[in-house]
């Protein structure tokens, strides 16, 4: 069974970065480039829409799975169909800008599939109370899918952080799942799989990145990270307050940079860059220095109280909120959401 596994991984990586690379090739032939402007991060051009490989590549996997009978069909469905959409509103919107309410629209409508499919009979164990199934569970599971979604479309404004981002919470994840022992069918070889297939497309995205990955990769990879979580806490393997712990470095910047433009009025769906990595990147003159400190920070300070909200599950909101203490000064005082440099 391990050697499978790891033949799989190194299988899905080698893919990635060959898909990868021929993606680019043809996006450079085509001039789907990724011009730089005032808001840009970047001060080159560079091809876009790579998150195409990440994209094809992972709903292979969903489908070789599910066909295997390795995870549940209640998640491979969603994954695909879900997936399917998502990856393919943003890859149009890679060619050729698509109005944000259709983009949403389609963000809504495979949340609403996806809650739907994963959540009915759920009842939802959140450590100081419970949310039982009905329409409440569906709600927070449509509330945390769109933001899944987005939360990546906003943190994907410099060299190789979605990416490493996805990487490290999936291994993080399939590593606490593969501790809880359970007899149900659980997603953790399918995030092996997914962290290498986005292993292969950081090989080229790595700063300086040679190519971006686009709303068809960004938007995907928080759909299927957010469809994952849900379905482990629906089922009970992991709770909310492991993924929130997680994906703590992007919650924290993303909601208090969505907090201070929307106190100000500012249009939410406009880019800028006043994201606190944005501003750390300027300041240090580096999307390398700024992506490995969020490597370290997501493996060496939040997996282990990830870990501790996994064993201790009635200190999950306590373990979370010390854990994002830190990284709420971190990103106040960079001056996250603030107009300006």
């Amino acid at each position: 069974m391990a050697g499978e596994i790891l033949g799989a991984v190194a299988l899905a990586f080698l893919c990635s970065v060959c898909l990868t690379w021929i993606i680019r090739k043809r996006a450079l032939a085509h001039g789907v480039l990724d011009i730089p402007n005032e808001r840009s991060s970047h001060s080159v051009a560079v091809p876009r829409g790579g998150g195409i490989a990440i994209v094809f590549l992972a709903l292979l996997a969903v489908l070789l799975q599910a066909s295997a009978s390795v995870i549940p069909l209640a998640l491979a469905i969603p994954l695909l169909a879900g997936g399917a959409a998502i990856g393919l509103i943003g890859f149009v919107d890679d060619l050729r800008p698509v109005a944000p309410e259709w983009r949403l629209a389609v963000h809504i409508c495979s949340a609403v599939c996806t809650a739907w499919s994963l959540g009915r009979g759920a009842v939802v164990d959140c450590g100081f109370f419970t949310c039982h199934q009905g329409v409440i569970a569906l709600i927070v599971g449509i509330l945390t899918l769109v933001w899944f979604i987005n939360l990546f479309n906003f943190m994907d404004g410099i060299d190789g952080l979605a990416s490493v981002e996805a990487i490290s919470a999936a291994l993080a994840a399939a590593f606490l799942l593969l501790g809880t022992g359970g007899s149900q069918l659980m997603p953790q070889w399918l995030l092996l799989i997914f962290a290498a297939i986005v292993a292969g497309f950081l090989v080229l995205n790595w700063p300086p990145a040679k190519i971006f990955m686009g709303d068809s990769g960004s938007g995907f990879l928080g759909y299927m990270l957010g469809t994952i979580a849900w379905s482990t806490v629906v089922n009970g393997s992991l709770s909310i307050w492991v993924w929130l712990i997680l994906f703590g470095c992007f919650f924290v910047d993303a909601s208090l940079t969505l907090a201070r433009r929307w106190r100000r009025g500012e249009k939410l769906h406009v880019a800028h860059r006043s994201h606190a990595y944005q501003r750390l990147s300027r300041r240090f003159q580096s999307h390398r220095a700024v992506t490995l400190g969020f490597l370290g920070v997501n493996l060496g300070w939040l997996l282990p109280f990830a870990w501790a909200a996994c064993e201790y599950r009635a200190w999950g909101p306590a373990l979370t909120a010390f854990a994002w203490l830190p990284l709420v000064i971190v990103a106040w005082r960079s001056g996250a959401g603030l107009a300006g440099d």
